[in-house]
């Protein structure tokens, strides 16, 4: 283990796409593989204990959670010792690749899936899509997906007009929809927003049984980025593995978003856009009981300035 954690510190960051794979093929050497799936998706692949941890990856994006431009699948590997398949993508493309089913294919065929005690997905956005459905490929899996989209096709989904180029995407094929691809998953969480509408009506077609929908108020459409700096959102992954993340914990959890600059923030911006001055007035003690903050400063003033007026005329 330890030897597999100093591997796993290399550097990938600065690499293109080519080297990034073949650098990341190194470092999993004999214990696993990183096999290209076309010209824009591949599999890296880190073998260690039976929990399996699958994560849908966006090369793009990989560097803004990780200095060292590694998967994020591989934090975990370091941690707790799981084993770690990362489908990545060079740009945002719902995963949608012949190729790629055909990767899940030989997956089930070989029983890879069969070789662990338990295996978790997870992806957010575009790539909490495809986490959703490719999740099929291992029945009695779980599942954690961040700012869902079940389809982009346009008879169903024609509301969002987010990403009118992938229309001309097939979502109505082999593992296409993604609510219905979780059937025989244990079970799957499902965190977003209602306040970010489109997000929200997503999150309502994965009505499911054996689907928990976790509202994340007020922390915006990157709700990844967020948990990150909540440093929330591991814990979330081990007490999913472990059977705990039930309505106590995650409502714990979740009490974080008060400590993020970036939430506080919001929050302070959407009551202002409100004129709910006393609550101004409440958010920015708090804020400032925390830390010294110009901005939450003068909003404290402006809110109590306001209040004060308030006062005054209904005092005449």
């Amino acid at each position: 283990m330890q030897e597999r954690v100093s591997d796993l510190e290399a550097s990938l960051a600065g690499l293109g796409w080519t080297e990034w794979l073949e650098k990341a093929g190194e470092i999993a050497d004999e214990d696993g593989y990183a096999q290209p799936l076309g010209e824009r998706h591949a599999a890296v692949f880190v073998e260690d204990k039976p929990t399996l941890f699958v994560s849908f990856e966006n090369y793009e994006n990989i560097p803004t959670h990780s200095n060292l431009a590694q998967p994020l699948g591989w934090q975990l590997v370091k941690a707790l010792g799981w084993s770690h398949l990362c489908i990545v993508s060079n740009g945002d493309t719902w995963f949608r690749d012949r190729r790629v089913f055909g990767f899940f294919d030989r997956l089930i065929d070989d029983g890879f899936f069969e070789d662990f005690d338990q295996v978790i997905f997870y992806g957010a956005g575009p790539c909490g899509y495809a986490a959703a459905a490719y999740s099929v490929a291992a029945p009695g899996s779980k599942v954690l997906i961040l700012s869902p989209q079940a389809t982009l096709d346009p008879r169903i989904t024609e509301w969002d007009e987010r990403f009118l180029p992938m229309r001309r995407t097939a979502f109505d094929d082999r593992y296409g929809f993604a609510p219905d691809m979780l059937d025989a998953a244990e079970h799957a969480y499902v965190i977003y927003d209602p306040n970010e509408q489109l997000d929200a009506m997503h999150a309502a077609l994965f009505t499911r049984k054996n689907v928990t929908k976790i509202r994340a108020r007020f922390l915006g459409a990157e709700l990844q980025s967020m948990l990150l700096q909540m440093k929330v959102l591991f814990r979330m992954l081990a007490q999913i593995s472990a059977g705990k993340f039930h309505q106590r914990n995650i409502s714990k959890l979740m009490r974080r978003k008060r400590e993020v600059g970036q939430y506080q923030f919001s929050m302070l911006k959407k009551l202002q856009n409100r004129q709910r001055h006393g609550l101004i007035a409440i958010l920015c003690r708090e804020v400032l009981e925390r830390r010294n903050s110009p901005p939450f400063r003068k909003a404290l003033a402006r809110a109590n300035k306001q209040l004060a007026n308030t006062e005054n005329s209904q005092s005449i």
